[in-house]
């Protein structure tokens, strides 16, 4: 979108006026009184001298805290500069948690006392340094839990309105984000002002990158020709949000080299800024990382992209300068796994202190396609041949219209500043940590709750007392209670709920700021008794084998290995004879394009494709009990997945898994599981596991474990960009039912982790991948659209052991964490158990998936 992005308007002054003026608003060194100093620029324009006054006011309100003035003279065509001081005794002070502001009132006069000029703004006190290797603000050792920004409407581009940004800061706030560095160019000054008056911390950068020169002596940093250029908009970016309470520190540009340009440019910072803020450079890391070789013009270690072994090895360093990450956590496409991981490190080590995730927003842009739907447009969707990078610009952790992906859930967990943690449990008591990680908050703001579900359902109320924890500090609760009557087979959890207890500016009273989880060690093995079920009758035919009775057919196809029928009653669950089959594939997301899944583990994929039942056999194992085994031959791989069926009369179906070690394959899997279609009338999902929202091994901490219900069309993630997604984690057990609750019930019987997982929608896999063949190409030209896939007449139900992590370190290389990744060099074992429902009671459900249930 071309044209004018900003407000532009003419203003005049009088011909002696005020030309600029700085204000420094600090604190003294305990933090408890107000340092106030004012610089005003006075210009005369006129030939002769011109006698002046120039007088300030600080208000609070509409409470008058200081007042000065002064009277100078200024020389016919030329600059004065003014300088007026106060001390404020016991000053309110600003900070993201506290964004307290002031009034400050300017006004110029001339020799009679007429006022030539006024103007206001709005100030906040705050003292910001680092001090021993720590960033501080207010004498306190702050966490950056941060976002970078780009300018970015759906509607209009590199346009924002007010609203837009007044939502922007609210969803930041909703999601636990106190921090945006203005990515890659100063932002409109309406920005700054809301930041001043909601509290965000922000990191103001320089307009300049050229990293299309590189990084060494070929870029513009170490050509002198180029000395102004960079050095102007450095100043000038000081120069004009310096004011801000909101602007903690300066950042020099990005990815533009370092060379003695960028020296020059520090310098620039510090002398236009009296506050003397941090400045920060990212390519100061000029030779090894873990060896320390940064350049001397950064006060922060700022580097881009480090993964959470990188946070940990230079937290357990002693430096002087924190850590904080530039640019972290790439949220391209179904990304923002191991975000946890990042901060379970930066909540280890002092300087360690945060990281700005990369990024808020996806720039996907409005466009009718042609067939008429909105969508949001990317990269080639605007003409034939046009440059493009194809949808490198959606790796926001929100959607381009602001609405919530299922990682943005991640990020608020991760960035959770209570942190719960039980110590002790006994039967009628618990006792519990509570940990106060906010900066400048006391736990008198919240109000706690605490609660024990069991089966979805609350089943113990807690009585926690009231909570008042400075920050930094935590605090023990004892809670006594009087015991429950457990059940058998049955899982206990305890929720914990920390919640706003006045309203704010952004937050309503009672947003829930921290939550947690924890699963109680109350638990006693299920009562099973076997259930009576008639015999089941054997028919081998030409190339099928029938399991029968008056209630229960199964067929098998013994050809392929797979069953074709499973019929129980009158209900007939299969679609088109697409019975369970080995499924070790996913679509491929961004960050598996980017670290080379699509090719490095394509024989995964044609192993699956290309698997032959080399193996088909079936015995009686009582009347009423009849196990089937296909062994499936994956040539590509040189390994074997079997399945193991136990076919019950009564209709149940035990499912064995097992997919053994590979002897030539080293890529890792990108799937160990199995799918089946399902007739479209099962169309209701409920499940008891983690949900309610999309998860992964690796993004799961914001995913609590609970009984959740939804249409299996609404687990889909509409991710721009089709790719993997809607998989859930940890399932004990999972029903797909008509309206009329008749269904199919899938309880977790074997597996070495919690559960299953778990993906159930009416797509196929191959209608988010991005080939359905093995040669994937530039796939960086390609403009599918999720609007481009539609639902199918059928619901496609995968039963896993589970998927490699969907990664989030960045979108070109990095893939899973090691511990995320499905090796090729082991056995996979799993089953689960397939029980046929009749009814939409869903306590009758949980007591069925409880006899089954392995614990």
């Amino acid at each position: 979108m071309s044209g004018i992005s900003r407000s532009v308007f003419l203003y005049s002054q009088p011909k002696v006026r005020m030309a600029d003026y700085e204000v420094v608003t600090t604190l003294d060194k305990g933090c408890e009184n107000g340092e106030f100093s004012l610089f005003v620029d006075v210009q005369n324009h006129l030939a002769k001298s011109e006698r002046m006054e120039a007088e300030y006011t600080i208000l609070d309100g509409v409470k008058e805290l200081a007042k000065g003035s002064e009277r100078l003279i200024v020389a016919g065509n030329s600059k004065t500069t003014m300088h007026l001081s106060a001390n404020i005794p016991q000053v309110r002070p600003w900070s993201a948690e506290a964004p307290h502001l002031y009034t400050l009132l300017i006004t110029l006069r001339d020799k009679k006392g007429k006022v030539l000029e006024s103007t206001s703004s709005r100030i906040g006190f705050r003292r910001v340094e680092i001090v021993r290797g720590q960033l501080l603000v207010n004498g306190v050792p702050i966490t950056i839990k941060g976002v970078n920004i780009h300018e970015h409407s759906p509607q209009t581009g590199q346009y924002l309105t007010e609203e837009q940004m007044l939502e922007d800061i609210q969803r930041m706030k909703e999601y636990n984000i106190n921090a945006v560095r203005l990515s890659h160019y100063p932002f409109p000054e309406r920005w700054y002002e809301l930041c001043d008056e909601h509290g965000l911390y922000v990191l103001d950068e320089a307009n300049i990158e050229s990293h299309g020169f590189g990084y060494g002596a070929a870029s513009p940093s170490f050509n002198e020709n180029w000395e102004l250029a960079h050095v102007d908009r450095i100043e000038r970016m000081v120069k004009r949000s310096r004011n801000h309470a909101s602007v903690i520190f300066w950042s020099l540009g990005n990815e533009a080299g370092n060379g003695p340009i960028f020296y020059a440019g520090y310098h620039a910072a510090k002398a236009a800024d009296r506050t003397k803020r941090p400045v920060q450079y990212e390519r100061t890391e000029i030779g090894g990382r873990l060896a320390l070789e940064f350049d001397w013009n950064t006060d922060i270690i700022v580097p881009q992209y480090p993964d959470p072994y990188t946070f940990s090895w230079f937290g357990q360093q002693v430096l002087d300068r924190p850590f904080i990450a530039s640019e972290y956590a790439h949220a391209m496409g179904n990304s923002m796994g191991n975000f946890q991981d990042y901060w379970d490190e930066i909540n280890k080590y002092r300087q360690l202190q945060g990281g700005f995730i990369w990024d808020w927003v996806d720039q996907g842009l409005y466009k009718t396609n042609e067939a008429g739907q909105q969508i949001f447009a990317y990269g080639g969707n605007f003409g034939d041949n046009m440059p493009s990078d194809g949808n490198f610009l959606l790796n926001g952790i929100v959607f381009p219209d602001r609405s919530v992906k299922p990682a943005t859930h991640e990020v608020k967990k991760a960035h959770e500043s209570v942190r719960f943690k039980l110590l002790k449990t006994t039967r009628g008591s618990l006792r519990l940590l509570v940990e106060n990680l906010y900066d400048f908050t006391t736990l008198e703001a919240f109000d706690f709750k605490g609660y024990v579900k069991a089966d979805g359902q609350v089943v113990l109320t807690l009585d926690l007392p009231s909570l008042k924890a400075q920050p930094h500090v935590g605090q023990i609760v004892e809670v006594d209670f009087t015991p429950l009557q457990l059940l058998p087979g049955t899982e206990y959890f305890l929720h914990l709920e920390a919640t706003t207890r006045a309203a704010s500016s952004m937050l309503k009273a009672g947003h829930m700021v921290a939550h947690e989880q924890i699963k109680l060690n109350w638990q006693s093995a299920p009562e099973y008794a076997s259930p009576q079920v008639a015999d089941l009758n054997v028919k081998v035919g030409e190339g099928t084998l029938t399991l029968s009775n008056a209630q229960v057919r199964v067929v098998f196809d013994t050809a392929k290995g797979q069953m074709v029928t499973y019929q129980v009653g009158q209900t007939d669950y299969l679609h088109a004879g697409n019975g369970p089959q080995p499924d070790l594939w996913r679509a491929v997301t961004d960050n598996d394009f980017g670290n080379g899944m699509h090719v490095n583990s394509i024989d995964w994929k044609k192993a699956m494709h290309q698997a032959t039942c080399d193996l088909f056999e079936h015995q009686r194992i009582s009347k009423d009990v009849v196990e089937v085994r296909a062994n499936y031959h994956l040539k590509e791989t040189a390994n074997a997945y079997t399945i193991t069926y136990m076919v019950y009369g009564d209709g149940r179906i035990g499912v064995m898994n097992h997919l053994s070690a590979s002897a030539a394959e080293t890529a890792d899997i990108p799937r160990v599981g199995m799918n089946f279609l399902l007739k479209k009338e099962f169309q209701n999902l409920t499940w008891f596991g983690r949900g309610p929202w999309e998860n992964y091994m690796d993004r799961k901490a914001s995913s609590f474990i609970d009984l959740y219900q939804g249409k299996v069309i609404d687990q889909m993630v509409p991710y721009i960009r089709p790719q993997e997604n809607g998989n859930k984690t940890d399932v004990r057990w999972a029903v797909l039912s008509n309206d009329q609750g008749k269904g199919l019930m899938v309880v977790n019987r074997q597996s070495d982790r919690e559960g299953f997982e778990m993906t159930a929608m009416p797509y196929l896999t191959a209608d988010f991948d991005a080939r359905e063949g093995y040669d994937y190409g530039p796939v960086h030209l390609e403009q599918k659209n999720m609007a481009d896939v539609q639902p199918r007449d059928f619901v496609r139900w995968n039963i896993d052991y589970g998927q490699r992590g969907v990664a989030g370190v960045n979108s070109w290389g990095a893939g899973p964490l090691n511990k995320n990744l499905l090796k090729p060099d082991r056995d996979y074992r799993y089953g689960f158990m397939l029980v046929p429902v009749q009814t939409n009671d869903i306590g009758q459900w949980i007591d069925l998936a409880k006899r089954y249930l392995y614990f």
